[in-house]
């Protein structure tokens, strides 16, 4: 049975409230702004390079920057530039006569920055006004400087500059006294200048004239080892030096520096040794020297061909032999956080010491009684690998565009690649699609590999997962 509901009626004293109508409004919601994520560090130094590279070119492109007073093509400007950024050397035309005063000094500039650093001079600027570098200014400077603790990036610019200075000083007085007696004062100390930041930066570009480099000084033991020294500081890097200077024993050196110095040593002593022997009787080289200079011009085709890009012979008149021995120093290069380019003394100790364990069945790597983590042993092959690929590639492409022997083809290809400079002739007469070719390489074997293979896929992470382990038949 249902039960009707009971029925309101208003009472006398009942108070009825009636809710309030107001019109409708219209609110708009503004969607949360999320903070701009901060550019990695690489793609930070990679945009000062091209930023770098591209004042670079304009300013060579000015009639002032030419000895003629012409306006100088956009291809010779970018490779040049590129080059002088690079502290490759590589030119297609010759920087002494061709450039005038305000266009090499243009060059040495590009140079200096080059070696600096581009962190590492805007650090330096920021100390001497006062400021403060933020923790995303040190990250940059430790990216740049090959810091391994964000305290010492700092300190570390600050003395990387103090030292670059102080030797490219102590070489070109050196280099002053011998050259005023041949040259008017002015032109004296310019020459020197030059020679001692390009040699320190490992750049090998020279003012010599006629793309002659040092040939005319082969007999110079002074300007040879002179310029010989600041290659060899300049490859070895400034965390190496100070290391030596401040342990001043072997025995108590780093791990790092142990292998940087041991590494480099055997280097010069073996392609010393090599270039003799090939090029003992070559009369386009050694054969018509003294044995006193033979042994200087070899043992300075060891050093430069490792890092920079000076010669006292003939590159074109070297042996066959002597050029493949010149393209595996090239590959190689000189010490992480140098001025020198390749793959770094570092990645390819590291992979030796690795084969070695690996022949003698042991399953650490291993080196002066300390190991090397495996992931350090993994990145030595990533960028090996990727360098064999890149130069690979490169020199398959140039063997389309450019009428040469594949050899000197492969030479010119690691040259770039390695930053080094040295050329057996065919630079000047590259193709314009060859001589663009020729400009990414020396970009990309200034930047590394790795560095451009990780901006490409993104920051690397460790896998959620781990499966489980099956072998693989090797060999």
């Amino acid at each position: 049975m249902n039960v009707p509901a009971p029925q309101y009626r208003r009472r006398p004293g009942d108070i009825i409230i009636r809710p309030l109508r107001l019109p409708p409004e219209r609110v708009v919601v503004t969607p949360r702004k999320l903070p701009r994520r901060p550019l990695p560090p690489a793609l930070v130094l990679a945009a000062s390079f091209a930023a770098a590279i591209a004042l670079g070119t304009l300013a060579l492109m000015l009639p002032i920057s030419s000895a003629g007073g012409e306006w100088t093509s956009p291809r010779v400007a970018i490779f040049t530039a590129t080059s002088a950024v690079t502290l490759t050397g590589l030119v297609l035309v010759d920087t002494g006569t061709y450039w005038s005063g305000l266009g090499q000094a243009v060059i040495l500039l590009m140079i200096q920055l080059g070696g600096l650093g581009f962190m590492t001079g805007a650090s330096l600027v920021f100390m001497l006004l006062g400021r403060r570098l933020t923790l995303r200014e040190r990250l940059l400077v430790r990216e740049a400087v090959g810091a391994f603790g964000i305290g010492e990036a700092t300190r570390l610019a600050r003395n990387i500059a103090l030292m670059m200075f102080s030797l490219e000083a102590v070489a070109a007085v050196i280099l002053f006294l011998r050259f005023v007696g041949e040259r008017p004062p002015g032109k004296a100390l310019w020459f020197a200048v030059f020679h001692a930041v390009s040699a320190l930066n490992n750049a090998g570009f020279d003012i010599a004239g006629d793309f002659r480099s040092l040939i005319g000084y082969q007999s110079d033991p002074v300007v040879v080892l002179t310029v010989a020294a600041l290659i060899m500081a300049g490859g070895l890097s400034y965390i190496t030096l100070a290391n030596i200077a401040r342990q001043r024993s072997f025995v108590r050196l780093s791990l790092d520096s142990k292998i940087v110095l041991v590494t480099s040593v055997v280097l010069w002593v073996l392609g010393t040794a090599a270039v003799l022997v090939a090029e003992w009787n070559n009369r386009s080289t050694l054969g018509p020297l003294a044995w006193p200079d033979k042994l200087l011009n070899a043992f300075f085709q060891s050093v430069t061909a490792r890092t920079a890009g000076f010669n006292t012979v003939d590159t074109a008149g070297l042996t066959e032999h002597s050029l493949f021995l010149l393209v595996g120093l090239m590959f190689i290069g000189g010490a992480a956080a140098s001025t020198a380019g390749g793959i770094r003394l570092n990645t390819f100790s590291a992979l030796l010491v690795a084969i070695i364990a690996t022949v003698l069945g042991r399953s650490d790597v291993q080196a002066f009684r300390r190991t090397i983590p495996p992931a350090l042993v993994y990145r030595a092959l990533a960028i090996a690998l990727l360098s064999v690929a890149f130069v690979f590639v490169v020199a398959y492409l140039l063997a389309f565009t450019e009428e040469a022997p594949f050899l000197h083809l492969l030479f010119e290809t690691v040259s770039a690649f390695g930053t080094v400079g040295l050329t057996t002739g065919i630079t000047p007469n590259l193709s314009p699609v060859g001589s663009l070719i020729i400009v990414m390489t020396m970009l990309v074997g200034r930047l590394g590999p790795l560095t451009l293979a990780v901006l490409l896929a993104g920051r690397l992470t460790a896998p959620r997962i781990h499966y489980a382990q099956e072998p693989v038949r090797v060999g």
